[in-house]
């Protein structure tokens, strides 16, 4: 209970973060550009992506429109074509590059941050102009420093990281409501221009 207690203070140095997040998937997805959000993740944080996801198209909490929202994970016949046909690494790598477009953000979840198959997808969406979240175990490692920003927990247990990252998840769900319902509550009618996506903003950067 120590370790998490002290994992779960982590998370809440890291809250502003978060929230920032939520609400840069909410001007992505729900913006005039109507992105998309991609998920992906091995093993138990494979789980959690298309918990994410589920979220996204579903609901969180309060009723609003579907977004689009992919989990790599859960594409069985990409997967296992992509796993007989290529590198590992490519696992995720390659559907990046086949859904994702430019301003879409790419979640990317991994204990360790050492992933190959997550890191390469981090590094092909950042070529593919995604902007890339990722969720990680203690820093420095190879995915923070692969992605757009990092959330890391600094704890050497794997399900405290899960943990703590199912609770990120949920906050960044929570923001993404908040956000949304606040575009539809001063949604104006003369708003019928296409705008660029929006990007994270100044300071992001490996």
């Amino acid at each position: 209970m120590s370790s998490l207690a002290a994992a779960l203070a982590d998370v809440s140095r890291q809250v502003d973060l978060i929230d920032r997040w939520g609400r840069h998937v909410a001007d992505v997805l729900a913006g005039p550009g109507r992105g998309r959000l991609l998920a992906a993740g091995n093993g138990g944080s494979a789980a959690q992506a298309q918990h994410l996801t589920a979220e996204l198209v579903g609901r969180y909490r309060a009723e609003r429109p579907p977004y689009s929202a992919i989990c790599l994970t859960a594409e069985t016949s990409s997967i296992t074509s992509i796993a007989n046909d290529y590198p590992p690494e490519e696992l995720f790598a390659r559907q990046v590059e086949a859904h994702g477009r430019p301003g879409d953000v790419l979640v990317l979840l991994s204990t360790s941050g050492r992933s190959p198959n997550i890191v390469a997808a981090a590094e092909r969406g950042r070529a593919a102009g995604l902007t890339v979240l990722a969720m990680t175990g203690p820093a420095p490692n190879p995915l923070a420093a692969a992605a757009d920003e990092a959330l890391c927990i600094d704890s050497p247990w794997t399900a405290t990281v899960q943990e703590c990252h199912l609770v990120g998840l949920h906050l960044i769900c929570a923001a993404f409501d908040t956000a949304v319902l606040e575009r539809l509550d001063d949604a104006a009618p003369n708003t019928t221009a296409v705008q660029a996506r929006p990007s994270l903003g100044a300071g992001v950067g490996a």
